[in-house]
């Protein structure tokens, strides 16, 4: 077999599983950096197995029949969107996915309020810089912290804001009463929820109906000294409208962990927004989340090669 790896940005997947445990005569070639698009179809031409890591490199049809060696699709995690699925079976391609570990996005999304409140990026900077307490950072106790999705990842960040002593209100399309309730939640209209919270976070997967769903009317809603929080998918949020209330000081931040292009492009206007955390998607990207990944990738391969697949997508 030839094996590819792709996007391995920290270059720690061949340390991170057995992969002597593949079977004889197998060739594993590790890709570090993004292949450009133009480049990906020849290179990965060659390779029967691809091991990808989440969406970072999207397989539409067009690529998928343009690999006529592929056989077995390996994807970090338990879904992606970015890999049409049909295409595969329609090729009669083996797609696999991973377990993950579910707390690490939760956890840098308190990241980001607390940078945001604490105004921790200016006063390390301004410190560096021979300043002292630049300026006034905020409480959250007693503040409204308003979730745009109440699934696993808001849960865990509904009970940290209710451990600081906020006030959780959450909204999403098919949010109930009483789903609200039995998280120590209350549940508001989205427009209540953007209008009265003093953080609005998102936690909801992107799909054809979510895409879009925090609309520039959302946006004008929210408070002026409000902030907004987004590690899940920028697909869900009007960009432009974000970045227009960001330069125009509508709002009084954001924490951002992902972009519509990933990697980042040197020339992104959302370099140039002001009041803004940015991380360039980490919210999955840790040392427990990789173990996993990559354990279960081989083992996925190991499985395969076996006649008996195991985590099928397709």
């Amino acid at each position: 077999m030839k094996i590819a790896i792709l996007d391995d940005y920290q270059n720690v997947a061949r340390d991170l599983a057995e992969w002597h445990r593949l079977p004889n005569g197998s060739a594993l070639t590790v890709f570090e950096r993004p292949i450009p698009a133009a480049e990906v179809a020849g290179t990965l031409a060659p390779y029967s197995v691809l091991v990808i890591m989440r969406e970072r490199t999207p397989f539409p049809a067009s690529l998928i029949d343009a690999l006529p060696n592929l056989r077995l699709l390996v994807t970090t995690g338990g879904r992606n969107n970015a890999i049409d699925l049909e295409a595969c079976k329609a090729r009669g391609i083996t797609v696999c996915g991973t377990g993950m570990v579910g707390t690490p996005t939760a956890e840098l999304t308190w990241g980001l309020i607390l940078a945001l409140t604490k105004r921790i990026p200016q006063e390390e900077r301004g410190l560096r810089a021979g300043r002292w307490q630049a300026g006034l950072t905020q409480g959250l106790a007693g503040k409204r912290l308003g979730l745009v999705g109440l699934g696993k990842l808001g849960t865990q960040v509904a009970k940290v804001g209710q451990a600081f002593g906020m006030e959780v209100t959450a909204w999403s399309p098919n949010l109930t009463d009483e789903r609200a309730a039995a998280a120590g939640v209350t549940r508001l209209d989205k427009r209540d929820l953007f209008a009265t919270s003093d953080i609005v976070s998102v936690h909801l997967v992107l799909g054809e109906r979510t895409r879009g769903v925090v609309g520039a009317d959302d946006i004008d809603a929210m408070k002026p000294s409000a902030f907004f929080v987004n590690t899940s998918r920028a697909g869900l949020v009007d960009g432009d409208a974000l970045l227009a209330a960001l330069h125009e000081h509508r709002i009084a931040g954001a924490g951002l962990d992902v972009f519509p292009v990933e990697p980042l492009p040197v020339d992104s206007p959302w370099l140039e927004a002001p009041n803004t955390v940015l991380t360039p998607h980490l919210g999955y990207v840790t040392r427990e989340n990789y173990d996993v990944f990559y354990r279960d990738a081989l083992d996925d391969i190991l499985a395969w090669h076996a006649g008996e697949p195991v985590r099928m997508l397709a």
